[in-house]
């Protein structure tokens, strides 16, 4: 026991004991060392080792980037693109929130809406629209309704939308957004859910008839692969209605040689294209988006667009063709 004494005044010769202060004393500074202890020690959750992997996955991502921005430069125009590995959120994204021409990508929103209402009971699949001379797109747009059909039809819904879709016919996108309700309606359905650079103004005949009016209806890679996200989610839509979308872009014939062009043989993509034609020697829009599934079972969505290319049909369908492949090594090869 540590005890400190004071000698007391003349006439009071004794010590007196201090020893609860001292002891008091003692805890009180023990306690404060405890204390500084505490706030100076590093919290374990910041700790070197455990957020050296969120830096090595930015190294990659930065990596990947460089590859995506070497891939596309050889198109010589503007490229976006985004990636999203649905399971995980993982992304890797260029350019991902520039505007670029739809062309015929937008058909897909376009007939996402039109499930949207079939699903509540406006539209049936089964009923038939007359489709007319006015409903044509423009002669250098491609229809293989108009061609077929030169004085025009009566079908169904679910065939108009296979055509849009499977055929990237201008005329049935046209007929399906009057029958959904205009722009307006497209755009109210992206709104609900939550897609904002995503703009649907023109028929695929008003985009014939103007270059730049394609310019008005345009998206950014984000919000594309949120739209393919919202898809694959069933978002806003029912499971059948989704599995018929899905089926008539897995069946699409435009584009053989974009996402699905090196990638392995037999390779399931739900994909929709979109192509302008080329003036003054610029081709406005090669896009592609879509859905791939991984050897895994997991699903990759990607939106590639390539905006305002000198380059020919054969480079510009190449780069879209080497990000497919380039991400397919990396989030599906190694699996």
């Amino acid at each position: 026991m540590i005890r400190l004494t004071r000698e007391l005044p003349e006439g009071h010769r004794h010590y007196q004991t201090y020893e609860p202060f001292i002891f008091l004393s003692i805890l009180f500074l023990l306690f404060l060392i405890g204390c500084s202890r505490t706030f100076t020690q590093p919290n374990p959750i910041y700790t070197k080792q455990e957020t050296e992997p969120s830096q090595n996955e930015v190294l990659k991502n930065s990596q990947r980037q460089n590859q995506l921005a070497q891939i596309a430069s050889t198109a010589r125009g503007k490229v976006g693109i985004a990636v999203a590995l649905l399971e995980t959120g993982e992304t890797v994204s260029l350019n991902p929130h520039d505007h670029f021409p739809m062309q015929s990508v937008y058909k897909l929103p376009i007939s996402m809406a039109v499930m949207k209402q079939v699903d509540s009971g406006e539209i049936k699949l089964e009923q038939k629209v007359r489709v007319t001379k006015d409903d044509f797109g423009s002669r250098g747009q491609h229809s293989p309704i108009r061609d077929k059909n030169p004085n025009g039809i009566e079908m169904s819904v679910r065939d108009l939308l296979r055509y849009a879709i499977s055929e990237s016919d201008g005329t049935a996108s046209d007929v399906l957004m009057k029958l959904a309700g205009g722009p307006a309606a497209i755009q109210a359905y992206l709104t609900e859910l939550k897609i904002t650079d995503m703009i649907v103004l023109n028929t695929e005949k008003e985009i014939g008839q103007d270059w730049q009016t394609q310019y008005r209806n345009w998206a950014a890679p984000e919000a594309a692969v949120a739209l393919l996200r919202a898809l694959h989610e069933r978002q806003g839509i029912s499971e059948s209605s989704q599995g018929l979308l899905l089926k008539f872009m897995t069946e699409s014939t435009p584009g053989a040689k974009r996402l699905k062009g090196l990638l392995p043989a037999g390779t399931i993509v739900a994909h929709k294209t979109g192509t302008s034609g080329t003036q003054k020697g610029i081709t406005a829009a090669t896009n592609d988006i879509g859905i791939i599934t991984l050897p895994s079972g997991r699903h990759l969505a990607i939106a590639v667009f390539v905006s305002d290319s000198p380059a020919d049909e054969t480079t510009r369908e190449g780069v879209i063709a080497k990000v497919a492949k380039a991400l397919w090594d990396r989030f599906g090869g190694e699996r």
